[in-house]
């Protein structure tokens, strides 16, 4: 089963989206902000990154970017997970090298659904 590294700074996003994951049969890590994400993801080398956009020190945005860039790291999917909901934030997680951009509150099937399509 894929491992997924979590990275959201809200607790309770953690929460429930690591309880989503369990109750599907994911083994997942979780970092606090963007930094904590890329430093994990070329440490832990996950099958699958969930990233908020909104934490601080490194944006969810910048740490796409910087994870899509690495070849340690650049095979690795990144699913968005956000509050911001605008077309335009979609595209530009998209142009950042995230392959998927869901809208928080996250729906479980939606999310387990965009897991499945992006882990092969």
């Amino acid at each position: 089963m894929t491992r997924i590294l979590v990275v959201d700074d809200s607790p309770t996003a953690i929460h429930i989206i690591t309880g989503m994951l369990k109750k599907n049969g994911y083994e997942f890590i979780t970092a606090v902000d963007g930094q904590e994400g890329v430093d994990m993801a070329g440490a832990e080398k996950p099958g699958l990154i969930l990233m908020d956009v909104v934490m601080p020190n490194v944006d969810g945005f910048k740490a796409t970017r910087t994870l899509a860039r690495d070849d340690v790291t650049k095979d690795i999917p990144i699913i968005i997970l956000s509050n911001k909901s605008q077309p335009t934030d979609k595209l530009w997680g998209k142009k950042q090298g995230a392959k998927d951009y869901l809208v928080k509150p996250i729906n479980e099937a939606e999310l387990i659904n965009a897991i499945k399509a992006n882990v092969g």
